[in-house]
């Protein structure tokens, strides 16, 4: 089906990316595997997976950066492939693995890149207040830490003020703070407007900041839709940690409203699909203390699909 086709099917103008039964192959490996899905303009759009399941390569082919074996994409109502030099100044790309000039400091870098798309200098120290590493411009980049690293690699991306930007897990390897801490940027880029194809292996960020997200395995999608309608639609039962000290194990079990308790390391795990009126129970009972309440999220969601744990 032609993009003429797509649009009139999808009845929106705001289409950025159309994905139409897209496949890879290497030798034996099937690494996408009829994959389709569109991109609002304006959209957080996240593709998530854990890591072999086909993210990165369906992010090359979208770019440009590979040829399909079958299937079609349509970039702002443009073939991707082969490569089109106007379609690349609307475009910034972040890969997993980042280069930049040997010697160059943050600043050097950024203006670097915009006088490649004709960009005035201006822009770059705009890209480094939004990524806020201003106070490190005329810091070498192999003297900067991994998470300032990640985020100067994203400022190379927006240096030309792009439409789309393109993310490929820009958090990984990251230390929890320094992955907070970059979540602060890529909402900041939304903020400005910008359509944001995102991969990565962590569901927790991808229910934190996406619009919508597309779980991927094993080079097809399993599910697609927002986070919470995802979990939602999973219809799975809150659990709630009890602390086995604070109250009998029987006693626990006969709650009005407990599906499931199950015992481990010294925690009781109360399943229940009525969480409010077993909350007003078990606090009753003075066993409020070191209580955690845990609802579904897109783990279980992934559990539910594949029947397995997620991997990372």
């Amino acid at each position: 089906m032609g993009y003429r086709a797509h649009m009139s099917r999808l009845g929106d103008a705001g289409t950025a990316i159309i994905v139409h039964e897209l496949r890879k192959r290497y030798g034996n490996h099937q690494a996408v595997d009829g994959v389709s899905f569109t991109v609002a303009e304006g959209e957080f759009f996240g593709i998530l997976g854990p890591n072999g399941a086909g993210k990165t390569t369906t992010l090359e082919i979208i770019e440009g950066l590979r040829e399909p074996d079958s299937g079609s994409v349509w970039l702002l109502g443009h073939r991707p492939w082969p490569r089109k030099k106007h379609l690349l100044r609307r475009i910034g790309v972040q890969l997993q693995a980042s280069s930049f000039f040997e010697r160059l400091t943050v600043k050097e870098q950024l203006e670097t890149v915009a006088s490649l798309y004709g960009v005035g200098r201006g822009t770059a120290a705009d890209m480094l207040e939004l990524v806020g590493l201003t106070e490190k411009a005329d810091t070498r980049e192999n003297k900067l830490s991994g998470g300032q690293r990640q985020r100067l690699s994203i400022a190379c991306a927006l240096a030309h003020d792009p439409d789309i930007v393109f993310l490929d897990e820009p958090t990984a390897a990251l230390d929890p703070q320094a992955r907070r801490n970059l979540w602060d940027v890529l909402r900041a880029i939304r903020e400005r407007g910008k359509t944001i194809v995102y991969t990565t292996h962590h569901l927790d960020e991808a229910e934190e900041l996406c619009d919508r997200v597309a779980i991927m395995d094993h080079g097809q999608i399993l599910a697609m839709a927002p986070p919470a309608d995802l979990v939602r639609g999973l219809a799975a039962p809150t659990r709630v940690l009890v602390p086995a000290g604070a109250v009998p194990l029987e006693r626990v079990r006969s709650v009005p409203g407990v599906d499931e308790v199950a015992e481990e390391a010294g925690t009781l795990t109360v399943s229940t699909r009525t969480p409010a009126p077993v909350l007003a129970t078990l606090a009753q009972q003075g066993a409020l203390d070191g209580l955690q309440v845990r609802s579904a999220t897109l783990e279980d969601v992934f559990l539910h699909l594949t029947g397995r744990r997620y991997r990372a």
